[in-house]
């Protein structure tokens, strides 16, 4: 047995532990389904008796009729409302099944190392949570309505039959076999196919995302052309796979109905030959091809709904493999305080891979000094910053605030003592108060109108219709790059944090608007440890430390003009564009 088919059952079991909260609702399924299909099943015993009495060989008993006409009426009326009652109750448990499933693949993206994220495709996983998840409600539903009313249907049909002829029945249960064989090789086949299918639909998901995310950049390098070549090749590859998987699911029903026919026709030869011979009524003979009909009829639904349930079946294979990832060190009992700044970085290594990237880093930042990270792309100045925040965990030595090791701390409490300004601004679709106060919800609106004011960008909001109310988003809605970046700079300022990290904070703003906003960083970085991340002059020359990083290691330290005069990479760094912007 493969490792797929292994799996399969687990997958299934993992779903059913979902729908245990609801075992109610399924049982009360069930139990209706039983009293539906026991009204579908009685309805061809009413219809045969009545034929019975129209072709009886002295008269037609009309009465007799009328009342089998009135039974009939309200056994279908019944078997209605109780398969509308089923629905019902599958319904409620399909969709808060998948509620829950949603909910925990959601907080799971929370709650797994950054190293999950950067290591996926964005579409990738939101296909997972999304359309996978859907896949999964979708057979949830075909299966258990279905699947309930099919073994009902079969098992009732098969009392019934024997209640009226044992040998009619046994034709039945003769042939029955075939049905199963055909449905469990089409089973066998379609399941590989669907599994396929999901992963190449995520695989178009993710480039999708990757596509749109910055459309801007795909135009201004003429990119078009290839990403339509790359979407033409995975879509190539989703069409065939869809085609092989639909092409099994459309054996199902003709191969189904070929075996229901060979039922229907065993049944009619076997139960004409009783009606010559006298041991059957014409009633009852079309009582039997009545369940003939009823009892090979799951068979096809059944198998039709396999298409269903492969699809949900791979599609919860993904969901649960990202259910199923790392998730960050617990540090429920880690302290929680609010810090003053000083920290030290001893001996430190850490690799993204296997190729180390820093290794025996060491640096000792006193409260309120403000340290500059330079050096070219790769050398690790966004990577320390990583460790600083505990988005990823050293590999060796500790970093220390205040004298405590980060990993004794909550992630929470740690990163609430960090102002953090990226290079890429992001805001989310509200309104401007509510993306300013994003990190401090409970601000008053004054403490708001006051942080947007340092980040000189409070006469700009007051031009727009409604303010402070007005609706944004991360799409291109007429504000600017500089703009988010100053909504998101503001929101640092409202945090009034003990440290900042400014991971190029500056790069998307204009030179008047820099020289505007260094004197609100300069007035809010006072008293405050600040490391940052720059490549312009302005923002780097006032460091107290200038770290100079190459490959992982600090190479040169101090401050602007001693290092400068010591000759070294610094000042060829510097020469060849940091000073670009003096």
């Amino acid at each position: 047995m493969s490792g797929k088919e292994k799996n399969k059952p687990r997958t299934v079991a993992r779903i059913l532990k979902y729908v245990k909260p609801y075992m109610f609702w399924l049982i009360l399924a069930l139990i209706l389904a039983v009293i539906q299909i026991a009204a579908t099943l009685l309805a061809p015993i009413v219809i045969g008796k009545a034929i019975d009495f129209i072709i009886a060989e002295k008269e037609v008993y009309f009465d007799e009729v009328f009342v089998r006409l009135l039974q009939l009426g309200g056994l279908v009326a019944a078997a209605a409302l109780f398969q509308w009652l089923v629905s019902l109750c599958t319904n409620k448990v399909s969709y808060r099944t998948i509620r829950d499933i949603r909910r925990d693949a959601f907080d799971k993206l929370n709650r797994v190392p950054l190293k999950v994220i950067d290591g996926s495709s964005r579409g990738d996983l939101m296909t997972r949570v999304g359309a996978d998840t859907e896949q999964i409600s979708d057979g949830l539903i075909q299966g258990f309505t279905q699947l309930f009313t099919g073994i009902v249907t079969v098992v009732g049909t098969l009392c019934f039959m024997l209640a009226v002829n044992v040998w009619v029945t046994l034709v039945v249960v003769v042939v029955t076999p075939l049905s199963i064989v055909v449905a469990y090789f089409i089973a066998k086949g379609c399941h590989d196919k669907f599994k396929s299918q999901s992963d190449k639909r995520g695989e178009l998901g993710g480039l999708c995302e990757e596509m749109l995310h910055d459309f801007k950049t795909v135009k201004a390098f003429s990119y078009e052309a290839a990403a339509q070549k790359r979407f033409g090749v995975i879509n190539k590859k989703l069409q065939k796979v869809g085609v092989k998987a639909q092409f099994y699911s459309a054996m199902v029903n003709p191969c189904t109905r070929f075996v229901n026919g060979i039922v229907y026709a065993a049944v009619a030869i076997m139960g004409a030959f009783l009606c010559i011979n006298g041991k059957l009524s014409v009633g009852y003979l079309s009582t039997f091809l009545t369940y003939a009909n009823q009892y090979t009829k799951p068979f096809n639904e059944i198998t039709g709904v396999i298409t269903e349930l492969q699809t949900a079946t791979a599609a919860a294979a993904r969901v649960f493999k990202l259910l199923d990832e790392a998730e960050e060190v617990d540090d429920a009992n880690g302290r929680e305080f609010t810090a003053s700044g000083d920290i030290s970085i001893k001996e430190v290594d850490f690799s993204y891979s296997d190729k180390p990237l820093i290794q025996n880093f060491n640096l000792e930042v006193k409260h309120g000094q403000r340290v500059a990270i330079v050096g070219p792309t790769g050398c690790g100045k966004t990577t320390l910053i990583n460790l600083l925040m505990r988005f990823y965990d050293v590999k060796g030595g500790e970093i220390l605030v205040d004298g405590v090791n980060i990993k004794d701390m909550t992630r929470k409490s740690l990163r609430q003592n960090f102002g953090m300004v990226l290079q890429d601004s992001w805001l989310f679709h509200g309104t401007i108060r509510e993306n300013i106060a994003y990190g401090k919800e409970s601000a008053t609106d004054e403490e708001i109108v006051a942080a947007a004011k340092k980040a000189h960008i409070h006469n700009f909001i007051m031009r727009l219709k409604d303010g402070y109310d007005t609706v944004i988003s991360d799409k291109d809605d007429g504000i600017s790059q500089g703009q988010r970046q100053l909504l998101c700079i503001a929101r640092i300022m409202l945090m009034d944090p003990p440290m900042l990290i400014l991971d190029e904070a500056t790069s998307n703003i204009d030179t008047r608007t820099e020289i505007r906003i260094q004197k609100a960083f300069a007035e809010i970085m006072k008293g405050r440890t600040s490391f940052i991340v720059a490549h312009r002059l302005s923002t780097i020359k006032e460091a107290d430390i200038i770290l100079v990083m190459k490959d992982g290691n600090v190479i040169e330290k101090g401050n602007h003009d001693s290092l400068m005069a010591l000759g070294g990479f610094y000042k060829t760094l510097f020469e060849a564009g940091y000073g670009d912007a003096q």
